[in-house]
Parts: C-alpha cells; sequence; structure tokens
C-alpha cells in the first residue's frame, strides 16, 4: 500500500498551519511551525503569488493530508463524492470523516490520525464484532467500532481510556471508555465537520 513516509512537520509548514499530524507534539512549543512559521525550503521566506490555482491547489493538499489521503485515493473519493445527490464538497468531506482511521482518531482512542491507522492495520479494531484492518474502511449509521478484547490492556489504549474525555468528540459520535467502544449515530452533516477546509476550492480544482 502506498504511503507517505516522508517529515509530517515540513506538511504543516508548507500548508502554513497545524494539521495535528503528530499528536501531543503539535501542541508543544517543540512544535516546528512555532519555531519557523513559513515554508521548509531555500525559497521558504520568500513571497509568492497566490493565483487561482494556487489557492485552489494548497487547499486540495491540505484536506488531503489532514486525512492522509495520497493524490490517487483522493480523486476517487471526489468522483465518488461528485456522483452523490447533494453538494460534492459536503459528500467529499463526509466520505472522507467516514473513514475507520478518522473515526478512531475522532473518538479520542489515538493521538493522531496516522496512529489510528496503525492500529487498525494491526487488527486491534472490530466493526460490528469483525476485525477490520483497513483503515480506509468507511463505517455507517449504526456501526459499532471497538477495541479488540485482546488488545484492551495495551499501553496505548490504557493511555487513551484515560483521556478520552480531553478531546471534544463529534455529536455523531458516541464514545463508552470503560468497554471502549464507539457508537456511530449518524454520518456528519457539514456544520459540525471542524477541518479547516474550504471544500469548493477543491471542488472547483476539479471541475476545471
Amino acid at each position: 500500500m502506498a504511503r507517505y513516509t516522508g517529515a509530517d512537520c515540513k506538511r504543516c509548514r508548507r500548508e502554513k498551519m497545524k494539521l495535528f499530524l503528530k499528536g501531543s507534539k503539535c501542541e508543544s512549543p517543540k512544535c516546528p511551525i512555532e519555531i519557523r512559521p513559513y515554508p521548509p525550503g531555500q525559497h521558504g521566506r520568500g513571497r509568492t503569488k497566490d493565483s487561482e490555482y494556487l489557492l485552489q491547489k494548497r487547499e486540495k493538499q491540505k484536506c488531503a493530508r489532514i486525512y492522509g489521503v495520497l493524490e490517487k485515493q483522493f480523486r476517487g473519493y471526489y468522483e465518488e463524492a461528485n456522483k452523490r445527490q447533494g453538494k460534492t464538497g459536503e459528500n467529499l468531506l463526509r466520505i472522507l470523516e467516514s473513514r475507520l482511521d478518522n473515526v478512531v482518531y475522532r473518538a479520542g482512542f489515538a493521538p493522531s490520525r496516522d496512529a489510528a491507522r496503525q492500529f487498525v492495520r494491526h487488527g486491534h479494531l472490530l466493526v460490528n464484532g469483525k476485525k477490520v484492518d483497513i483503515p480506509s474502511y468507511r463505517v455507517t449509521e449504526n456501526d459499532i467500532v471497538e477495541v479488540r478484547p485482546g488488545s484492551v490492556e495495551m499501553t496505548p489504549f490504557v493511555i487513551a481510556r484515560a483521556t478520552v474525555g480531553e478531546r471534544t468528540v463529534p455529536a455523531w459520535l458516541e464514545v463508552i471508555p470503560n468497554q471502549m467502544r464507539i457508537l456511530v449515530h449518524a454520518l456528519p452533516a457539514r456544520q459540525v465537520i471542524d477541518t479547516p477546509v474550504q471544500e469548493q476550492l477543491i471542488v472547483e480544482l476539479y471541475s476545471k
């Protein structure tokens, strides 16, 4: 499976904002964007002309990086969203939010989406009682996601159970910490998705 293997912090600097790709490090003074709040590279501090295309491209890159999706898969999500009824941009965000790795992260069971992906790939999560090891698996309304009984006492999940209330859980999910269980009540509407993305710019980019 293709995946990004470079430095996550460079991606935040490239987008000139925190994408929260490194868990607790993003909240600490050691976060590189706090020290060097400009894009990486020798021309990072130079001025760039923000053309319409550049703004659209950067918004697409930012969205893909937040959710940890590479270009081919992101394009596939867009095409699927475009075929659905309703606004394409909102459909796209709803698809991305329904990924299993995102649900595990949103519930507070992992410090970052990267960590959530690793937990899923290693077979620590069950969906409706069945092991799912595909991070891009999409949950649906009334699904039950939970940590496998044999994994509950692993250190990352013990920490998650103790700190699960520190992150705001979106209203479309319900977390039962003592059972390490997530109830998916519905897929989210746009107004409850707090991802800092202007999805209309992505639609404009792909519509050309």
